[in-house]
């Protein structure tokens, strides 16, 4: 018979109890957050897997990111501050609140109106809980974390923006965004070159980030998680990195003595024969 839901949680409460695991006895807060992050990650990559018909991966990393859960909540619950009980109880109230259109009696019959409806909650809700004034409104971007991976942190920036009308109206549009970024860099490099002060340094950092803020918005329009898709980029070099460092071995060589023609050849061999 196949574990359920509470099966995990009843599992969880005997790792973490006096005749249970030392190693999850010790786990708090803060020691937790890099793994859940880390499983966090490896779900995302095994989408991909998903996607090339090997499903089982992205199983396995839900369930140990599902794990992780369970587990804050384990901790939680001993320190008093919550059950893995509210936490369902707390995501089923806020799905059933923000679908209006669903469960209640307003209408949105595309996939814009329903998100403007969702930021709009939302920000009532941050409202009522913060008790703000009209005067000191909460923004629309508190919802998006300072702490998640930069690029991650862009491409929720500006889908908050979206939902709300501010956005470009075509990818074309964001594409002349691009090439005015690549300009402007240009520009700034050569500002650096002349000068090699720290003020004009900073100046390349600043356009450098407004490109990839602007590269990040392509893939939002053309619905792909930028995260995503530089993790399969990654994959790709590790993987043609590695042709490489293959063959300069069966040859008895090394990077020191190979030129760069050599090892350009070698990475185009490896994009026929691996990708």
């Amino acid at each position: 018979m196949p574990a359920t839901f509470n099966d995990l949680v009843s599992l969880m409460t005997q790792l973490r109890s006096p005749g249970g695991c030392p190693c999850d006895r010790e786990q708090t807060y803060a020691t937790l957050a890099p793994m859940l992050l880390e499983e966090a990650y490896e779900a995302i990559e095994a989408v991909e897997e998903a996607r090339e018909s090997r499903p089982a991966e992205l199983r396995d990393e839900l369930g140990d990111l599902l794990f992780q859960i369970v587990f804050y909540a384990q901790v939680a619950s001993e320190r008093g501050d919550f059950t893995i009980d509210d936490v369902t109880d707390t995501v089923h109230s806020k799905m059933v609140r923000r679908h209006p259109h669903v469960f209640g009696d307003a209408s949105a019959e595309t996939t814009t109106e329903v998100l403007r409806n969702w930021e709009a909650i939302k920000a009532e809700e941050k409202r009522a809980a913060n008790d703000s004034d009209a005067a000191n409104p909460a923004s629309i971007l508190d919802g998006v974390s300072r702490k998640v991976p930069a690029l991650m942190e862009a491409h929720q920036l500006s889908t908050k923006a979206a939902r709300v009308g501010f956005d470009w109206k075509t990818v074309a549009d964001i594409f002349a965004k691009v090439r005015e970024e690549i300009s402007e860099l240009l520009d700034a490099i050569k500002v650096h070159d002349d000068s090699k002060s720290e003020a004009d340094h900073t100046r390349v950092r600043e356009e450098i980030g407004d490109l990839l803020f602007a590269v990040t918005n392509i893939a939002r329009h053309l619905q792909v998680e930028p995260e995503a898709a530089l993790k399969l980029t990654n994959r790709k070099f590790r993987e043609r990195f590695s042709h490489i460092e293959d063959r300069l071995q069966a040859r008895d060589r090394s990077f020191a003595s190979a030129t760069l023609e050599e090892l350009e050849s070698l990475w185009q061999e490896a994009k026929i024969n691996r990708h």
